[in-house]
């Protein structure tokens, strides 16, 4: 049988919690000063990284399709976001929530990839065809035996004007078996 239970007052119990509340806060504190700082010079990096990403998509990916750049640019910002929170969560002592979080978003990620997967191969495929100096708005292009002229290339679907309609495709769909008919200069 148990002993009697030492009497506590109420006074006492909420000064026992605060002591021990300040000192697991003085004990985090330098983790969390740590973290502060590692947040800030992360914060001035990804900036510095997304200046150079963004000048080297404007120099690559052509003024007429700025989605492309948005695009590759959130996802960039997105990667770099997402490591420094795992990096903050280490630093600050919670690295198996960081490891927990990393593995959870990946299975995510790999799930939403294949969802998506068809969306993913019109977008490769539509910079590939924004890229090709060969098929570009203005072009006569066959594409599976409807001959039409390039209307637009945009981040999912080109479409085409053929006689006095337009007909819309998936890039990837496209991107497999386009002849050019003509040369347009």
């Amino acid at each position: 049988m148990l002993g009697p239970i030492p009497f506590q007052t109420t006074t006492q119990i909420v000064r026992t919690a605060l002591g021990e509340f300040v000192a697991g806060v003085a004990g985090a504190l330098p983790d969390l000063l740590t973290g502060l700082i590692f947040l800030v010079l992360a914060a001035i990096l990804v900036k510095v990284l997304m200046m150079i990403v963004r000048f080297v998509l404007n120099r690559s990916v052509p003024d007429s399709q700025p989605v492309y750049r948005e695009f590759v640019a959130t996802i960039v910002f997105v990667f770099l976001c997402f490591g420094v929170v795992l990096s903050f969560l280490s630093i600050v002592g919670l690295p198996a929530i960081a490891a927990s979080l990393g593995t959870a978003t990946g299975f995510l990620a790999l799930g939403v990839s294949y969802a998506l997967s068809e969306m993913l191969a019109d977008a490769v495929a539509g910079v590939y065809l924004l890229r090709d100096p060969d098929f570009m708005p203005g072009d006569e292009v066959d594409v599976g035996g409807t001959v039409g002229e390039v209307k637009t290339i945009e981040l999912r679907k080109t479409r085409l004007r053929v006689g006095e309609d337009t007909m819309v495709r998936g890039n990837a769909e496209i991107e497999k078996k386009w002849t050019k008919l003509n040369d347009h200069d």
